[in-house]
């Protein structure tokens, strides 16, 4: 199964690609997607194009979004939900599944604390995807999504088939 995990940002949208066969991962590619300067609708526009050639250039079959936070700063937050709803429609429109996680079910995931820093989780990324190098900590964020997605639709998938088995 190959995962696209997504970190939205308005600023730097992060994406990384994974291929999942049984309980191994391996790195297919990640990068950040960068807005630049101007009007938001413009902005959101350059994320909606340039995540829409990453979907098309490496055929996920299922996507895995982090869950934003609400900070202080309303304007900001209401801001990166509109990112955040391109990092979900994107993957929706090329047909694809996109699952939701919190920031700190992914770390818990990845790192096995659910507080972990950034650094942690970069760390144990590279150790999870051996030869992988994240093009930033926006990428690194976004395999982690993608590793942690791994996790949970492994699990899904061995609960389902207990099920099954003891019907």
């Amino acid at each position: 199964m190959r995962i696209i995990g997504i970190d939205p940002g308005l600023r730097c949208l992060g994406w990384g690609v994974i291929e999942v066969d049984g309980v191994r991962l391996r790195h297919v590619a990640n990068g950040q997607i960068l807005s630049g300067a101007g009007d938001l609708a413009v902005r959101l526009l350059a994320l909606y194009e340039q995540l829409s050639a990453v979907i098309a250039r490496h055929a996920p079959q299922t996507a895995a979004v982090e869950q934003t936070f609400v900070n202080k700063d309303g304007a900001g937050t209401l801001k990166l939900g509109q990112a955040r709803g391109i990092a979900m429609l994107v993957p929706a429109q090329a047909g694809l599944r996109v699952a939701e996680y919190a920031p700190n079910a992914v770390k818990k995931a990845v790192v096995g604390v659910g507080h972990a820093e950034k650094q942690q989780v970069e760390h144990m990324v590279r150790l999870q995807l051996p030869g992988c190098d994240p093009a930033g900590p926006d990428a690194a964020d976004a395999l982690a999504v993608a590793i942690c997605h791994a996790f949970y639709a492994q699990s899904a998938d061995r609960l389902a088939q207990a099920i099954g088995a003891a019907s």
